[in-house]
């Protein structure tokens, strides 16, 4: 009898350690797909800038992006989010849903995208940094000293190939990673309590007032040019980069866990200068793909640092 609960019993592991197999590739699958749609933002931004002006632009991508919201939170039927939830939603909001798209708009009118996506590359150490100081978590030495010396790489790439003064669109990407990395982790912080995808379409929501007062304010007074790459553009940062990359992304990250999902989100900045030479045409300087390998190496080494700990 003893012998046949522990074959059962076997047997109820191995199960389980297939289906948790399955998972992990599945959840890998679905963060890389989120993390294929992020390093399409920049260049889709570029061709969307052909067709319309940057306060255009960013408000017909947060309309069209909380249409689709939307049409999936009545079709879930998800109910409100509790009132003391919607302080976070704000910040998501103005972090994720119109800062971080209004200020690397801003700065891609005279920024090239291969030089956006270095400075943004820095995007997940600042975000340690906001998610340090409001949880209250504890990293190690280690995991500084590598933080601080991708922000030295970036800082001496930026100066370097701005002449040695920093430019308004090094300003606005600067700008960018601080309201970005506040909006993810204050929605990081909301997705223990909730879906990820729903954090995003509840921030959607609530920009959509604004992002109607933009529009209409905007399009009279900016040029519209409509040509096939500004269409396109428009609709990838919208239904792509800003919905559905964030909704694979949180699934693949619910799935693999947050450090798993990280290590593959080091690849975007080196995607996006792909993307820039053969989508755009853009000559990448030698320093670009230079800097871009040594701030992946420098997160990679805050990931090996070991777990934050919590005070107390």
């Amino acid at each position: 009898m003893r012998v046949k609960d522990s074959a059962t019993h076997g047997s109820a592991i191995a199960v389980d350690r297939a289906a948790g197999g399955t998972a992990s590739r599945r959840g890998v699958v679905l963060a890389g797909l989120g993390v294929l749609a992020f390093s399409l933002t920049f260049p889709s931004t570029a061709w969307g800038l052909e067709s319309f002006g940057p306060w255009s632009l960013v408000a017909l991508r947060t309309l069209l992006a909380a249409a689709i919201a939307g049409g999936a939170l009545l079709a879930g039927r998800v109910p409100l989010p509790d009132r003391r939830h919607r302080a976070g939603l704000v910040v998501v909001a103005a972090g994720v849903v119109a800062g971080f798209p209004l200020l690397t708009t801003l700065a891609l009118q005279t920024s090239t995208t291969s030089h956006a996506a270095v400075v943004v590359g820095l995007l997940p150490l600042t975000t340690a940094v906001f998610s340090s100081l409001r949880t209250g978590a504890r990293p190690s030495r280690a995991f500084w000293a590598a933080a601080l010396a991708g922000a030295a790489v970036v800082i001496v790439f930026t100066v370097r190939e701005s002449g040695g003064v920093l430019s308004g669109g090094d300003l606005y990407l600067f700008g960018a990673l601080l309201v970005c990395a506040a909006g993810y982790t204050e929605g990081g912080r909301l997705a223990d309590v909730m879906p990820g995808w729903q954090v995003v379409g509840w921030a959607l929501i609530l920009s959509l007032p604004l992002a109607v007062a933009g529009a209409a304010i905007a399009l009279p007074l900016e040029p519209v040019r409509p040509t096939v790459h500004g269409v396109i553009g428009l609709v990838w940062v919208a239904a792509g980069s800003t919905f559905l990359g964030l909704y694979v992304w949180y699934r693949g990250m619910a799935e693999i866990g947050v450090p798993r999902a990280s290590q593959l989100q080091l690849a975007q900045p080196l995607l996006t200068l792909v993307w820039s030479f053969f989508l755009l045409g853009e000559e990448v300087s030698a320093a670009a793909p230079v800097a871009a390998i040594a701030v992946l190496v420098c997160i990679a080494a805050t990931q090996r640092a070991g777990r934050a700990r919590r005070p107390g």
